[in-house]
């Protein structure tokens, strides 16, 4: 695993600290590995929606794809037990 250095102000530290104190996180190194693996999910995350969206919008859906789609909402809520 590799180590990286980085630097981080007073306070940060100290509420890093006080998270692991309270055991939300084992160690320094633990919350700032966890903080990173979310912040690059988030951002792997908004990635897939930005192109997603980029592909309707280069071929946006059909008027017989979208009638198709509310026909087969409408069953799926047709066929609840309620």
């Amino acid at each position: 695993m590799a180590q990286v250095v980085a630097r981080l102000n007073d306070d940060l530290v100290a509420a890093v600290d006080d998270l692991v104190s309270e055991g939300v996180f084992e160690s320094r190194s633990d919350a700032i590995r966890r903080a990173l693996e979310f912040v690059v999910d988030a951002e792997r995350r908004r990635r897939i929606g930005d192109a997603i969206v980029a592909g309707y919008q280069r071929l946006p859906e059909t008027a017989e794809e979208l009638r198709w789609a509310e026909a087969a909402t409408a069953a799926m809520i047709a066929d609840e037990p309620w």
